[in-house]
């Protein structure tokens, strides 16, 4: 009887999406149909209806739309061109150098829009005719683009990492964010090294190089932007204000920017704002749905019946991270990164904690790992998004992908098995 909650959760759940229901109502039916399990229908409805509700109540959730918000109104207001023309300056001359310059500028872009679509969406419209202009494959274009643009997510400010927060039960935000910056850092140059490897067999043009006037030039040209990192991840880790506060400060100085950019205006500000509580309505119902999920996994014990299974197995932490990240890339597969956080953040934190991993450390091999699973179909979000743009298809662009991928998975063992990747930086701040 102990299992039958485990086995009705995961068939539902498998099943509802198998039959295309969005995920949002699958995650929060197949968390009724557990509770009927154990307790009659209406206290089941009734406590799926007021988890939903309650589990939005909360004041570090509130940072989520206003980076969403901040995220829109950067990526509407010509940050892109700023940081690309930046990044050519620095590695325009190497091997694969457009490549170069998408996988860097998608890391500026992600970051500071906190988005890895609108960094696939910005750095594919701009860079991808580029790209081909000077004898790239289009496939290759939309590869590097793809990969690269989940970089973001991983270097702060990001609004995964805040989710990841409320779903471990209070792991630092500042911490998580100060955690991002190394694995993030180290992702892209593993991107970067792969693409420059595959640039240079294909024998694709090399741009010329920049003089130092011109770097300097670009550089005060993107300095505004990149200064929203200081102002936010500053006020952070400092204590000035709260990751909430931050959102708010981020919204204000973005649109000064786009203002000062000249590419914001009062006629578009209505678009952009029905834009990003489109995106944040989203978010939310996915996070409610999750919230009903977590307590229907909690109120039947599955965290710890999961956690007792996986330590039953082995209790050799190499062993169990192996076991979880591969079950995370697998996840990763079939669903977005913010119900997965939120589902599997119980399940499997509990189990790390135990063979005495930091919830902090294992934050970042989650969203790390988790990335992978946007760049895969057949749901993954940030794959579409630069197929569509390329004009190409998911056939075409699996090649070029392969190593892309691979570079990705070194990435996240490497942060796995080396805490102080992730460790390392909060540490100096006394986290």
């Amino acid at each position: 009887m102990e299992y039958v909650p485990i086995l009705v959760l995961v068939l539902s759940f498998v099943c509802l999406l198998a039959i295309g229901t969005p995920v949002a109502w699958s995650i929060a039916i197949s968390s009724l149909l557990t509770l009927l399990v154990s307790i009659p229908f209406v206290p089941a409805a009734t406590t799926v209806s007021q988890r939903m509700g309650t589990g939005l109540d909360s004041f570090a959730l509130l940072a989520i739309p206003l980076f969403i918000l901040s995220g829109e109104l950067m990526n509407k207001g010509g940050i892109a061109h700023r940081l690309i023309a930046f990044a050519k300056t620095l590695v325009g001359a190497l091997p694969g150098g457009l490549a170069l310059i998408n996988i860097i500028s998608a890391m500026l872009m992600g970051a500071i829009a906190g988005s890895a679509m609108a960094a696939a969406s910005a750095m594919g419209s701009i860079l991808g005719p580029e790209m081909e202009k000077e004898g790239y494959s289009k496939e290759f274009g939309a590869a590097v683009n793809i990969t690269a643009a989940t970089t973001g997510l991983v270097i702060p400010p990001s609004n995964v990492l805040i989710v990841y927060s409320l779903a471990s039960g209070g792991a630092s935000i500042a911490a998580l964010f100060l955690a991002g910056y190394i694995p993030g850092i180290l992702t892209g140059l593993f991107l970067m090294i792969v693409a420059s490897v595959w640039a240079k067999k294909k024998g694709y043009k090399v741009g010329k190089r920049s003089s130092f006037k011109e770097i300097f030039k670009t550089f005060i040209d993107a300095l505004p932007s990149l200064f929203m990192l200081v102002v936010v991840i500053g006020g952070i880790v400092t204590g000035i204000f709260t990751a909430t506060e931050a959102s708010a400060i981020a919204v204000l100085y973005s649109l000064l920017l786009g203002f000062f950019y000249k590419e914001i205006s009062f006629p578009k500000l209505p678009q952009i704002l029905l834009d990003s509580s489109a995106t944040t309505a989203i978010v939310m119902l996915l996070i409610g749905a999750s919230m009903s999920m977590s307590w229907a996994l909690s109120y039947e014990n599955i965290p710890q019946e999961i956690s007792t299974g996986l330590l039953a197995l082995s209790d050799n932490p190499i062993v169990i991270l192996l076991i979880i990240n591969l079950l995370l890339l697998f996840v990763g597969i079939f669903m977005d990164m913010t119900p997965a956080v939120l589902i599997f953040t119980p399940i499997f934190l509990p189990v790390v904690t135990k063979l005495g991993l930091d919830p902090v450390h294992f934050g970042i091999m989650m969203v790390l790992n988790l990335c992978i699973g946007l760049c895969t179909p057949p749901v993954g979000s940030v794959l579409f998004v630069g197929v569509g743009i390329a004009k190409t298809s998911i056939e075409k662009v699996v090649k070029p992908l392969l190593p892309l991928f691979i570079a990705m998975i070194v990435a996240l063992f490497l942060v796995t098995y080396f805490p102080d990747l992730s460790l390392w930086l909060p540490r100096q701040f006394g986290f």
